[in-house]
């Protein structure tokens, strides 16, 4: 992935940047791997919104990744690295030899032409192939990782992510996690080896407000800027502070510095090292 920069020729393209999608190599979707995806709006099935903020966008349809990567010991040969508008990473589209084709997140290295393949057991250390985590080597980029054995891959999925395989003991691997959290994770659970396609994607700016109303997302309004009545920030004389300890939801919950997990969580005994808390410049 290119990011191209706009001459600035209007305020907002002064500010915008894009993707130039010159990774991608198919720009049809395959029709047997899409779905309808309804809008909600926000709104719950009584029509109230429960969910602030959202509403138009461009219409989409969703792509059917193929999570499991349950065809095992088949090799499979990318097809095509397609965009998808439900995810900052690229997919890649796998062709079987048995004829089957299946959508997976595609990882930084793999290009049109390559062989991929799924296994229970030990297979060539390369961008792509899935394995459980007791095949994999210690010191491995991995991403697209299991939480339970057979459920589908749930951790590092986004753009540019990717974990580190630290040890393997007993039972259980030790994983070294992109927020820096360390945690323990079935060795029998799967893995993908490589790095989440489409790293630079953080680098684009948005530049104007009409980009975020293509993507479903609505103004936020300041509540500082709203009355006492709306929100627990509001009312005071010109530009003052909010006049409280901290933050709060305009629901009166205080909004930073709140535990939000669960004390007693059932996989507290599975997080070795809490993530590091980045210090703010």
């Amino acid at each position: 992935m290119a990011i191209k920069i706009y001459k600035p020729t209007t305020p907002a393209r002064r500010q915008t940047s894009v993707d130039n999608f010159s990774d991608i190599t198919k720009f049809a979707p395959e029709k047997k791997l899409i779905k309808i995806k309804k809008k909600t709006g926000g709104r719950n099935a009584s029509g109230q919104i429960t969910v602030r903020h959202i509403g138009g966008g461009a219409k989409q349809f969703y792509r059917l990744i193929d999570y499991k990567r349950d065809k095992f010991d088949i090799p499979a040969k990318v097809e095509a690295i397609e965009y998808d508008p439900n995810r900052k990473a690229r997919i890649a589209l796998l062709n079987y030899q048995d004829g089957e084709k299946r959508y997976i997140i595609a990882p930084v290295e793999l290009m049109v032409g390559d062989e991929v393949m799924s296994s229970k057991n030990q297979a060539e250390i390369k961008a792509g192939n899935t394995m459980p985590l007791e095949h994999i080597p210690l010191g491995t980029m991995i991403y697209n990782i299991e939480i339970a054995p057979g459920k589908g891959a749930q951790l590092v999925r986004t753009a540019g992510s990717s974990a580190k395989l630290m040890a393997v003991e007993g039972d259980y691997a030790n994983i070294r996690m992109p927020s820096t959290e360390a945690r323990l994770i079935s060795k029998k659970s799967m893995a993908t080896i490589g790095q989440v396609s489409n790293p630079e994607t953080m680098h684009v700016r948005i530049g104007k407000a009409g980009r975020k109303r293509h993507m479903g997302i609505k103004p936020t309004v300041r509540g500082k800027a709203m009355n006492p009545v709306d929100h627990p920030h509001g009312g005071g004389e010109g530009s003052n502070p909010i006049g409280l300890k901290g933050p709060k939801t305009p629901w009166g919950k205080y909004a930073l510095g709140v535990i939000t997990r669960k004390r007693g969580k059932y996989s507290d005994k599975f997080i070795i090292k809490r993530r590091s808390k980045k210090k703010r410049k």
